[in-house]
């Protein structure tokens, strides 16, 4: 490089994460993934999607945690120890999965903007901590005007028919991709599931070349 020239930009490092509102194990993973991301020099590229038709193309009616009672049971006392393992609050949800498809809807239109973190925050801790219906007007709403945006006007415009639409490619998209659950991360190619692989795809992000 000759003398004075300007070093080439170097690419950011960039990480998928693939979640549901619904999903016990996306809860832990949006807690905990902006402050583990920053450490790295990781950005998130949030990427909301919905659960449900992915389980129903591989044959299941409902979650696994559900369909199977004894997995169910393990599932519920590891959340626990995750929870408290990382300094979580929990309240176990009287309806599980619980449907969440404005909260979904909402998270997809700003899955680009400032406050797609903050959001996804307020909505799991409604739902995980607060055992409220996120798929009501009046907590999304509720979440939004929280955090100071205006709630009417996002919450009509994630119920567009454009916004449908995105949120039915988003979640077939998940499904070309090979997703099988949440948390589902991407470091380029390479694919993580779970929230106990959260660190791994961030290291491999990090580590990889760029």
């Amino acid at each position: 490089m000759s003398p004075g020239a300007s070093s080439p930009i170097e690419p950011s490092r960039e990480l998928e994460f693939w979640f549901d509102f619904g999903s016990n194990y996306s809860y832990l993973s949006v807690m905990r993934i902006e402050a583990l991301a920053a450490a790295r020099g990781v950005s998130i590229r949030w990427r909301p999607f919905l659960l449900g038709p992915i389980f129903r193309a591989l044959g299941f009616d409902n979650s696994p945690f559900v369909l199977q009672k004894e997995k169910g049971a393990y599932v519920w006392k590891d959340m626990e120890r995750q929870c408290r393992k990382f300094g979580i609050a929990l309240t176990r949800p009287s309806v599980f999965p619980r449907a969440a498809l404005l909260a979904m809807r909402v998270a997809l239109l700003g899955e680009e903007r400032e406050w797609i973190a903050a959001y996804c925050r307020e909505i799991m801790q409604q739902n995980f901590v607060h055992d409220r219906d996120i798929g009501s007007v009046e907590v999304v709403s509720e979440a939004l005007a929280k955090l100071g945006l205006p709630a009417q006007q996002i919450v009509a415009e994630a119920q567009a028919d454009a916004n449908k639409l995105r949120l039915r490619q988003q979640t077939e998209t998940a499904a070309a991709k090979g997703i099988f659950g949440a948390p589902t991360f991407f470091a380029g190619k390479e694919m993580f599931w779970g929230n106990d692989r959260l660190e791994d795809a961030l290291d491999f992000c990090y580590s990889s070349p760029r």
